[in-house]
């Protein structure tokens, strides 16, 4: 992991600790398909994330763990940009905001999230309150969806009789809301006959959605998929083929032919390219994650663009960052619990000790996930476990 430390009114030092831990009965789909994780049972996935804790001289601490953006190339970039951090005021957000946007231009700024929510985290920590009060959260408990880890060939999400027998297990543990994430290398009709086969079995119960995760080969396939997400009245359609989610072209033609709402933008990263991508009619609702979109900061930005051309904003994946952002939401329906599936667990970090988890039941019996409301980010991390687990320690003084 990394650990951040920032000084008073400038940071002081910042640490980065990298750590390993396995997840069971998880492992890659194909063996050409090496970031599609789907079920496999006897298997133990070597998963790899990282820490940062940055500390004030006058005894602030800001922490984070990463969660969907913890890799290698995520790692690189924060420690391109944590040097910076040193001797800046841990509280001009947007001032190292705008440093950090522009310094790595050049890179998809994956590194920049986890030490802007670190600061979030300090700043809560310094006034006593969460990160969702300072942001003016008032969303205390927020509706969710299971989001299933990829369809399998091992007897787990491995035909649509298991993704229905699944979202009835989701269902029975309070979930309304539930999303498919198909094949790797996805037949069309195969998916087409998930999707009305779901439809036909939970449509009137639990809204549903599907995200192939860019696998579809073509536009056409991407257009026979979303007509049986229109004839199962489906809530969204959620980067279809693999143009990898970023041609607004493609998107606006195939908002033009079906009426199923097109939910894009996970892999265009911070607000001015989102806003060109809504203003060309490439989506119907944007997508923003503090991981991803260049932490807290970048994402609420993203909220408050969708907000001002009225349309929704929907945040990706889970974490306690991902919490605060939507308690301080009017416009997102759901919070999204992935990667969830039968027989294995969340690929989330075992990093909380305070009983915070994103599993599959983390949810209540209304549906819903509670936002922490200790100071920052108000999560308590394992810091025994992931010293245990250390590979790396990078250092910033």
């Amino acid at each position: 992991g990394i650990r951040d430390s920032v000084a008073s009114r400038g940071l002081g030092d910042v640490y980065k600790r990298q750590f390993t831990y396995e997840v069971e009965n998880l492992g890659p789909e194909t063996k050409d398909g090496i970031f599609n994780i789907c079920y496999k049972p006897g298997h133990k996935l070597p998963v790899s994330k990282y820490a940062v804790a940055i500390n004030t001289d006058d005894g602030c601490r800001g922490e984070y763990v990463t969660h969907w953006v913890g890799t290698k190339s995520a790692l690189a970039q924060s420690m391109m940009l944590a040097p910076y951090l040193i001797g800046q005021d841990p509280e001009e957000r947007e001032s190292i905001f705008d440093v950090f946007k522009q310094e790595i231009r050049m890179y998809d700024h994956m590194g920049h999230g986890p030490l802007d929510i670190a600061l979030w985290d300090l700043a809560g920590k310094k006034y006593n309150c969460s990160v969702s009060k300072l942001l003016g959260g008032y969303r205390k408990r927020l509706p969710a969806y299971a989001s299933t880890y990829h369809g399998d060939r091992n007897g787990g999400l491995d035909s649509k009789e298991a993704f229905v027998s699944f979202a009835e297990q989701c269902y029975d543990l309070g979930y309304r809301a539930f999303k498919i994430h198909g094949w790797y290398n996805s037949d069309p009709k195969e998916e087409a006959d998930n999707v009305r086969y779901m439809g036909k079995k939970m449509g009137d119960r639990m809204t549903l959605m599907i995200d192939p995760a860019c696998e579809l080969r073509t536009f056409a396939d991407a257009l026979q998929v979303g007509i049986a997400c229109d004839d199962s009245n489906f809530f969204w359609y959620e980067d279809p083929f693999r143009d990898a989610g970023t041609s607004a072209f493609a998107h606006k033609k195939l908002r033009e032919m079906i009426r199923t709402p097109i939910l894009q933008t996970e892999h265009i990263r911070g607000i001015e390219p989102k806003a060109d991508f809504l203003i060309a009619g490439g989506t119907d609702i944007l997508r923003a994650d503090p991981e991803y979109d260049m932490g807290i900061t970048g994402c609420m930005k993203i909220a408050h663009l969708a907000e001002a051309f009225g349309i929704d904003c929907e945040i990706h994946a889970s974490g306690p960052a991902h919490r605060a952002c939507m308690s301080a939401m009017r416009n997102s329906n759901f919070y999204e619990v992935a990667l969830v599936g039968p027989n294995t667990p969340n690929i989330s970090p075992p990093v909380y000790i305070d009983g915070y988890n994103d599993n599959v039941d983390c949810v209540g019996t209304d549906g819903c996930v509670p936002v922490p409301d200790g100071p920052g980010l108000g999560v308590t991390y394992d810091w025994s476990f992931i010293n245990a687990h250390r590979i790396a320690l990078h250092e910033y003084r």
